[in-house]
């Protein structure tokens, strides 16, 4: 399926012309009626000699309204530029061309409109050229120009048998499977409630489907859909589609909101472009430039940060970054327009190159670099530098940033695997990192490890859930997953050591002073002279100092069983191997005999009693214990 748009000066018959084609008025609005001047977008639709039904967009020609124009072009497959024969190019013919141009819109033919009321053919021939002239170094060179009169019929079917066979030859809108659709209109309807119409790009809709509404953020239900005032229940790339929405109200939309599935596509305020400043702009594109910037049927105001120059001079492209004042849903690929707001004048558009980046330094190769490998690169080369932007990222995610098609995408992403370049952090694939991001990740780990093992020699390493703190301020969207696989990778490779809880380096020791060692024999022996009754934890304290003590619970050396009381590994085993064995046999074991079993105070019995319980080993019934 098809759309296809008018465009041409105001009163050169563009909406007459679209009706005598389809006997549907486009002009909708009563002060358009009154005033004989379309104003907004109007809407019709036609069938070809083919069989195929084509959506048109009729906007208006006046530049007062051109910015209504911009709402309705966005999503045309062609157009249909009109120039009347009796006056020839006028300054909205020119500027409605240059739009066309910046959009890329490589499909169209011209319609010389109003022959009827030119008697002299050298006219005829002189408006031609004129138009022929024009239409040179622009994406329409060479397009068919066809004298009509919507008046008496002349040349419309002439005009309507090319517009069958450039359609033919005009590709299908690709389906990525990530529908999009632009509003251009909001309304409702008594019984149904609210409706948006726009052209439909990227994937299709289907009757009942979940659907977001951007920038919002707005969840709905589909619950109609029609094409050309015709029920459907699924709706293709490439058509012009009303959509009767569930859950939300008219008056939560607008025009330029983009109804799409849920989850994948997020709105910006901060967009990396291509900039090519019009030929015939008045004035050069300077830096912190305020602009008006048009993309599908949105519409907000803009700041031009230029990266490469101080100006682009007009005939001239740049990389800008454009700060916009509110946020658009974007996507890699999408054309632009920018206007400047006063006087209001087309100054220059291009493709958006990146929707999601971060805040450049001016005249820094590196920036520029990237840009061009987004803007101008292979499909192994988008996917990479949209990685490096932001990783880890689920693969997913990589793809429907890139822009690219599923099938596109997943050959370039499967090279990228296969030549290291790109790394799977679980061998699966979900979570992507470059080779170069990698490294970085690993000497960002290593560097964090190695700062606290300097801060803490006697610590045997550091608690994994600070270690994730800190990556969690580095990596956006840090999940649980994703720490969990970018650990395991990095044990794998022999970059750290996981103990439980702990991380460290594979290197990291506790080593002892001499003076430090000296003190921790001399508890030890205690420890072994009583065993059963060692230093209580106050005491140790005191001989060792509080961090020496922990080092060796960490060591596994000492077991600390309460607040107080610590034992030698060795003994703690000993005890408790004897414990279970008398409840093995015995079945139940009171604090007192515990005490009489290893010829010790109550405290050591009772503080090793409680936490066997804590343990789960035992359990108290009354005052006796039986295992669990």
């Amino acid at each position: 399926m098809h759309v296809i748009g008018t465009a041409g000066h105001v009163d050169h018959g563009k909406s007459m012309l679209v009706k005598a084609l389809t006997g549907i008025d486009p002009d909708r609005l009563k002060e358009e009626k009154e005033r004989q001047m379309t104003i907004d977008l109007g809407f019709a639709w036609l069938t070809l000699p083919s069989g195929e039904q084509v959506g048109i967009v009729d906007v208006p020609g006046h530049k007062d309204f051109i910015e209504n124009m911009l709402a309705g072009v966005g999503g045309i497959d062609a157009a249909l530029f009109v120039v009347a024969a009796d006056e020839g190019v006028m300054p909205q013919t020119r500027e409605h061309l240059a739009i066309l141009d910046l959009l890329g819109v490589k499909s169209g033919l011209v319609a010389l409109t109003k022959v009827d009321l030119v008697d002299d053919p050298e006219w005829l021939e002189l408006v031609e050229a004129e138009v022929e002239e024009l239409l040179e170094g622009t994406t329409l060179a060479d397009a068919p120009i066809i004298p009509v009169s919507a008046k008496t019929g002349q040349g419309l079917p002439e005009l309507v048998a090319e517009l069958d066979a450039l359609l033919q030859r005009t590709p299908p809108r690709r389906d990525l499977g990530r529908p999009r659709l632009s509003i251009d209109r909001v309304f409702s309807i008594t019984g149904f409630g609210t409706v948006v119409t726009g052209t439909l790009v990227d994937g299709a809709f289907e009757l009942g489907q979940e659907v977001e509404i951007l920038p919002q953020g707005i969840k709905a239900r589909i619950r109609g859909l029609q094409t050309h005032k015709r029920h459907i229940e699924r709706a293709m790339p490439g058509s012009r589609v009303a959509i009767n929405l569930a859950g939300v109200s008219k008056n939560e939309l607008r025009r330029g909101d983009v109804v799409t599935t849920p989850g994948w596509l997020k709105p910006t305020q901060l967009v990396d472009v291509r900039l090519r400043c019009l030929a015939d702009a008045p004035r050069p594109l300077r830096h912190n430039a305020t602009l008006k910037f048009f993309s599908g049927s949105a519409e907000v105001v803009a700041r031009a940060r230029l990266l490469d120059s101080e100006v682009i001079p007009p005939g001239e492209e740049g990389w800008v970054q454009l700060r916009l004042a509110k946020p658009v849903a974007l996507i890699k690929g999408d054309r632009f327009i920018v206007r400047q707001p006063s006087p209001p004048l087309t100054i220059g558009g291009g493709v958006v190159v990146d929707p999601h980046p971060r805040r450049h330094r001016r005249f820094h190769p590196e920036v520029i670099e990237r840009l061009e490998a987004l803007a101008y690169g292979t499909p192994q080369e988008v996917l990479l530098q949209f990685l490096q932007i932001e990783e880890p990222c689920q693969a997913r995610e990589l793809i429907e940033r890139s822009g690219l098609t599923d099938e596109v995408a997943t050959e370039a992403l499967e090279g990228l695997l296969a030549q290291g370049r790109v790394l799977a952090l679980d061998g699966g694939g979900q979570y992507l990192v470059s080779q170069r991001g990698w490294e970085a990740l690993l000497e960002r780990l290593t560097s964090i490890l190695g700062d606290y093992h300097r801060r803490n020699p006697l610590h045997r390493g550091m608690p994994r859930g600070e270690l994730r703190e800190y990556l969690r301020r580095r990596i956006r969207g840090l999940s649980s997953k994703l720490f969990n696989e970018i650990m395991a990778r990095a044990a794998r490779e022999g970059k750290l050591v996981e103990e439980g809880a702990i991380v460290r380096l594979p290197e990291h020791r506790v080593r002892f002073t001499p003076d430090q060692q000296r003190r921790v024999d001399q508890l030890l022996a205690a420890f072994e002279r009583e065993p059963y009754s060692p230093p209580s934890v106050a005491e140790a304290q005191a001989m060792v100092g509080p961090e020496v003590l922990n080092a060796l619970i960490e060591e596994g050396r000492l077991v600390k069983v309460s607040e107080d009381v610590i034992f030698l590994t060795e003994t703690y085993e000993e005890m408790v191997e004897q414990v279970i064995a008398r409840l093995r046999r015995e079945g139940r074991i009171t604090v007192a005999q515990v005490r009489d079993m290893f010829a010790t105070s109550r405290k050591y019995a009772l503080a090793l009693m409680e936490h066997l319980d804590e343990r789960k080993v035992t359990e108290r019934v009354g005052d006796e214990r039986v295992l669990r």
